[in-house]
């Protein structure tokens, strides 16, 4: 890989990086949401990151580590040629540079938490109120998480370009 590969690699990885904050600050900013469009609380967001390979049967392969099922009719090879489209509307190729993208962003399952507040305007008829399972201190790990790999990443564009600038140096020489 050369010089410039690194730099899109790290590219990638930061804008994979920044999304992931910003799903992070949605569900920091929606963690006493108790009612969404759909009816619901609002549901914590994650994100899943894929690698960008260049293979075309790179999906084929990644459903035996990940545990997806396999379609008989090849859907892995389909969705490798077109690209994934994930919750988001993202369109990524996967025959971009390696690095990484966001595949995907799912929505958590697990249940919401019941509280008693009986004068609240979503309040059941039991008295009892759905919040989103929304951990503020989970919430920030994972944000403190994709600062650090985005400013880990930004180093090493840094360091690149140091490395770039310190061969044409050498060849002015």
């Amino acid at each position: 890989m050369n010089l410039f590969g690194l730099m899109e690699t790290s590219g990638s990885a930061m804008q994979a990086e920044r999304m992931r904050a910003e799903v992070v600050a949605a569900n920091m900013a929606n963690a006493e949401t108790t009612r969404s469009a759909n009816g619901s609380p609002y549901k914590r967001q994650h994100v899943v990151f894929a690698a960008n390979t260049g293979d075309p049967n790179f999906l084929d392969s990644m459903h035996t580590s990940t545990g997806l099922p396999a379609s008989a009719g090849g859907a892995f090879s389909e969705i490798a040629t077109r690209g994934i489209t994930n919750l988001i509307g993202l369109q990524t190729p996967l025959n971009a540079a390696p690095g990484v993208h966001i595949a995907q962003v799912i929505e958590d399952q697990a249940p919401p938490l019941k509280r008693y507040d009986p004068g609240h305007p979503d309040a059941g008829p039991d008295g009892y109120v759905s919040y989103p399972d929304i951990n503020p201190l989970t919430e920030m790990v994972d944000l403190m998480g994709a600062t650090r790999a985005y400013g880990l990443n930004s180093s090493a564009v840094q360091a690149e370009k140091g490395m770039i600038i310190a061969a044409l140096e050498i060849a002015k020489s």
